[in-house]
């Protein structure tokens, strides 16, 4: 295939809200579906992070939609939505970086989001394990097997990939709105 084809393919659809807002309520719906399958089908229960990050995904597919339903609106309403999305994306990407790092112990997670201190008496200890959420953030429950990568690792970049296409898109749907 040509490499002029494919250019102006990617531009098209870059430039199109109605593509954009189908791809960004996709993919988020498939991430979305992706994480349930993890925890309902594979067992992989999620900590208090891995909750926090599939919000920013429902977020986006409700920013997606609305993109697709406000199209009559114009393309600057669009790139508004998709400078939105984006930044919605960029904090996904944050909240993943920050759980990467808590499950690599650069830093400590939130409170009780880690293993449960061990200092006290019997009865303490028990109490504390007991009302901990079964999912510990520091811990990494699945790894790729050939990188290593965790889920919250493959997020950040996932994410932040994400992020840089809905700003691109953003800027070049306003480009296009003011005829360039």
């Amino acid at each position: 295939m040509d490499r002029t084809i494919i250019v102006e393919t990617v531009q098209n659809i870059l430039t199109t809200p109605k593509y954009m807002g189908l791809g960004i309520a996709g993919i988020s719906a498939m991430a979305l579906i992706m994480a349930l399958i993890s925890q309902y089908v594979f067992g992989l229960l999620p900590c208090i992070l891995c909750l926090y990050q599939r919000w920013p995904y429902a977020i986006a597919i409700v920013l997606g939609i609305l993109m697709l339903l406000l199209l009559n609106k114009g393309l600057k309403t669009s790139s508004f939505i998709l400078l939105i999305t984006s930044i919605t994306f960029f904090v996904n990407s944050g909240i993943a970086f920050f759980h990467s790092g808590v499950e690599r112990h650069w830093w400590e997670g939130l409170k009780g989001c880690s293993a449960p201190d061990m200092s006290g008496s019997v009865e303490e200890l028990m109490e504390r394990i007991k009302n901990a959420p079964q999912a510990k953030c520091d811990e990494i429950p699945w790894a790729d097997p050939i990188l290593g990568g965790s889920m919250a690792n493959y997020n950040v970049i996932f994410c932040f990939g994400l992020g840089v296409v809905c700003l691109l898109s953003s800027v070049l749907v306003v480009r296009k709105s003011n005829g360039y």
